[in-house]
């Protein structure tokens, strides 16, 4: 989906394993990208693949979307204009897949970040929890807050760097002007990507609905530049203690 991607790991030497979670995200792009013609979902798009020939991985992403969709009174859903793009629930899901992979081999402290989106898991090298930044939607040369997490995920959702690429599905033709940006941490990154594209969505209550959700925690600047956050956000924030 044409975004960076940066592993950081501190228990394995193993050049192999970056090889082998890059190559990962490769063949994710391959499938889910709807800018490569040659992708599935492009194909889906085209009505070229039937639904009983979707492959495991689209089942499943399809299945998890519809999920969020309920979970979310419908301000998350992947169609639009009658085409179907799967980008804000993939990347996170992606990242877990990722985590998944590493953890299977025995390597449980690390950081993957793709596009903003980010799984922590153990230490980092100094044997401090990681810090993850929050950057200020005004000036991106500024970081707002910092989070301490070990295992946690972090997502950010807004149109400030990328343009509009979410809408409200409950009411299409409305700009989405009322929050600037949307920062959700949940205990996965799958968790905290696909409910933070919905709150963001969902204006200015979608900070709420964060709220309202167990497990996750929600920061959000709206377009006066106030922010506000969910009642259990300070667990997560300003906590620079070393764990070891």
């Amino acid at each position: 989906m044409n975004m960076p991607v940066s592993i950081e790991i501190v228990d394995s030497k193993d050049e192999a394993v970056f090889d082998e979670i890059y190559q990962f995200f490769r063949e994710i792009e391959a499938r889910f990208s709807i800018f490569q013609p040659n992708s599935e979902i492009s194909k889906i798009n085209r009505h070229e693949i039937k639904p009983s020939k979707y492959s495991r991985e689209m089942k499943e992403i399809f299945d998890l979307a519809e999920k969020t969709k309920r979970e979310s009174f419908g301000y998350f859903d992947i169609e639009n204009d009658g085409r179907l793009n799967p980008s804000g629930i993939v990347k996170g899901w992606a990242i877990y897949q990722a985590a998944k992979k590493l953890k299977s081999k025995k390597i449980n402290d690390f950081y993957i970040e793709a596009g903003g989106d980010i799984q922590t898991s153990g230490l980092n090298v100094d044997g401090f929890k990681w810090q993850v930044g929050i950057r200020n939607p005004f000036d991106h040369s500024q970081i707002i807050k910092t989070l301490t997490l070990s295992g946690e995920g972090v997502a950010t959702s807004g149109n400030y760097e990328r343009g509009r690429h979410i809408y409200n599905p409950i009411s299409p033709a409305s700009p989405l002007t009322e929050i600037v940006s949307i920062t959700v941490i949940g205990p996965t990154i799958l968790e905290a990507d696909r409910f933070a594209t919905a709150a963001f969505a969902m204006g200015k209550s979608g900070i709420n609905f964060i709220e309202s959700r167990p497990n996750l925690g929600g920061y959000a600047i709206d377009q006066t530049k106030t922010a506000v956050f969910t009642t259990n956000f300070e667990r997560y924030a300003n906590q620079n203690v070393m764990a070891r």
